[in-house]
C-alpha cells in the first residue's frame, strides 16, 4: 500500500512538474512570437516612412517642373502682348 502511494505521489509530481515546464515553454514561445511581431511591425513602420520620404521628394520636383514651365508660358505671353 506504501509503496502504491508512494508511486502515484512520484506521477503526481512529475505531472506537476511536466506541467510547468510546458507552461514555462508555452510563455516563452508567446514572448518569441511578440518580439517577432513587434520587429516585424517596426520594419514596416521604417518602410512606409523611407517611402513617404519618397513619395514627398518626387511630389516636389513634380511640382517644381510644373511651376518652371508656368514660369515659361507666363513669358511667352508677355512677349507675345507686347508684340
Amino acid at each position: 500500500m506504501k509503496k502504491a502511494l508512494l508511486g502515484l505521489a512520484c506521477i503526481a509530481t512529475l505531472m506537476t512538474s511536466c506541467k510547468k515546464e510546458t507552461k514555462d515553454e508555452v510563455k516563452e514561445a508567446t514572448e518569441a512570437v511578440g518580439n517577432e511581431m513587434e520587429e516585424a511591425i517596426d520594419t514596416a513602420a521604417v518602410k512606409v516612412d523611407a517611402a513617404a520620404d519618397s513619395t514627398k521628394v518626387k511630389a516636389g520636383e513634380v511640382l517644381k517642373k510644373g511651376a518652371d514651365k508656368m514660369n515659361q508660358a507666363a513669358e511667352k505671353l508677355k512677349e507675345a502682348a507686347k508684340k
